[in-house]
Formats: C-alpha cells, structure tokens, sequence
C-alpha cells in the first residue's frame, strides 16, 4: 500500500482557504476531444441523442466561485435519483457528456463536474504526460471531494433525490469513486471503472483506494481490464482481498483480455464487449443498492 508523506490527513477534508475566483481557468464546456487522445473511426463512437432530456452545461456554487458542469436528466418528472460521473484525465468532454445521457434516459440526474477547472484545459494539451504534470498533478483530492459534495448540494437544490446517490468515473476518476465512497456516508453506491488503486503519495494526493478499502461508506463495483499495463493486476487482488477482510458489500470484475480505458469508445482502447458488459453490470448495481 501506499505510504502518505502526510500520516495525520486522516479525512478528504477540503483546505481551509479558499481559491480565488480568477483561479477558475475552465468557466465553459468545450465539445472536441483532447489533443491528447486519439479518436478511433467515427463509427465506434457511441452519440446517445436528448430526445425527452435537459442536458447542457450548469454552474454549480462552490465556494470559490462557480465550477462549469455538464447535467442530463429526464424533462418532464421529478425526484430523480442523481449520478457523479467523473472524467478521466481528460475532463468534461463530448464522450463524458454522452455517459451522462446515456444515464439521463435511464431516469438518473447524471451531473459531471469540471473538477480540473481551476489547474486548467486537458483538451489544450498535446500530450498525456503534460496533462498528468501540469493538471492532475496540481488537482487536490480533498478539493475535489469538496466539489462533488457541492454538486450533491446543486442537485437537490434542483429537485434531485440525493437520498439516492451514487457515483461512476473512469481512469483517474474511478480512483475519485473509490475515495468519494469513503468520504461521503450519504452514498448509496459507486461503480469505477479501471480507476488506479496504489500508487506514490503527497499531499495533494494523500491516500489511495488501497488505503481506504476498509472505510468504504457506500459499496462500490470496481470494473477492470487483465490487460492493464498501468494496474498490475496484483493490486487488483490486493483491493480485493482487503475489501473481503473488511466485511464490505464492494465487488471487483475483472476482463482477462481487456486494456485500460476499455469503456472509451472514442479511443482505440474501446472494446465493445466488456464495455457492453460492464455498463450492464453498472446497471444492475445501481438497481442493487436502491438507485
């Protein structure tokens, strides 16, 4: 497990002071893709149309301004349970919008922060490993709980049923799944897909889900591929397995022959079956744990 350069930060809690509102660099959604990503033929790109939705971009209070997000949810009703989906390293993009109506014709209020909306635009990047240095390395976890419990707060402010909510992320955001499940007692269940679960701490990043596995609050479905070259798949076992010591309800799933970022499918990565799947799994789950 990871060893914190920071043992006494027992607790996501957000930094006592808050940011400035010029530090907010993201204040609109972009449509395109990263420049760091490479989109694979157009027609393995799933496009979930609004037909019957409200789907756009909103401003959610946080309380060093206001953060751009995407929301989808149902047009006509009301009292929809509500859905946290976040992004990979790439933020808010087109394919992260379609996961939130794809959620919405589903029944769910899925709302996606800009949670790098401070450290800056992953989509002006050229490369992987400036959007790692430059953004998510400069992105605070407790910050980020901070955000998604403000938008928790926006959803019910806007009808939503937060007594059910859940939460789904992708890659650095399923890493976000597994720790907001230990943070937040409101939850009723998480799904993370391919999020990493070890790894080097600082203080910006003081805990990993390996670390919090016998705190989880909420149970959450951990989705993986065999393939992974970036998690070993021992440390796979090694979640498992504290999850079992700890007498929680969280599942692991693992695809022998898939890659990482197996669920993207505007990237070559995509792998239509256990995307399939695993979007049916995540469905299920949700049914399970009263969402």
């Amino acid at each position: 497990m990871s060893k914190s350069t920071n043992p006494d930060f027992d607790s996501l809690v957000p930094p006592a002071q808050p940011l400035s509102r010029r530090n907010f660099v993201i204040t609109m959604l972009g449509a395109g893709f990263a420049l760091a990503t490479q989109p694979v033929a157009a027609q393995t790109v799933i496009k979930t149309d609004s037909d019957g939705l409200l789907a756009g971009e909103v401003k959610v209070p946080v309380k060093d301004g206001e953060m751009v997000a995407y929301r989808a949810q149902p047009a006509t009703g009301g009292d929809f349970p509500v859905i946290l989906v976040v992004s990979e390293i790439f933020g808010v993009h087109e394919h992260i919008a379609d996961i939130c109506r794809r959620l919405a014709k589903l029944g769910y209020l899925a709302i996606a922060p800009e949670l790098f909306a401070r450290q800056g635009d992953p989509r002006q990047l050229a490369s992987i490993q400036q959007i790692l240095d430059s953004i998510v390395a400069k992105t605070p976890d407790a910050q980020v709980m901070a955000d998604l419990d403000a938008c928790e707060s926006w959803a019910k402010s806007q009808g939503g049923d937060t007594a059910r909510l859940a939460i789904t992320g992708f890659c650095w955001g399923g890493r976000i799944t597994w720790l907001y499940a230990a943070h937040n007692p409101r939850l009723k269940a998480g799904v993370a897909w391919y999020g990493r679960l070890d790894g080097i701490t600082n203080d910006f990043t003081p805990k990993y889900p390996l670390d919090i596995a016998a705190q989880l609050k909420a149970p959450v479905l951990g989705l993986y591929g065999g393939q992974d070259q970036g998690i070993p798949l021992s440390d796979v076992e090694d979640m498992r397995t504290v999850i079992k010591k700890a007498g929680g309800k969280s599942e692991i799933h693992v695809y022998p022959d898939a890659p990482h970022a197996f669920h993207a499918d505007y990237r070559p990565s995509y792998r239509k079956e256990p995307a399939e799947d695993g979007w049916r799994r995540m469905k299920e789950w949700l049914k399970k744990n009263g969402m």
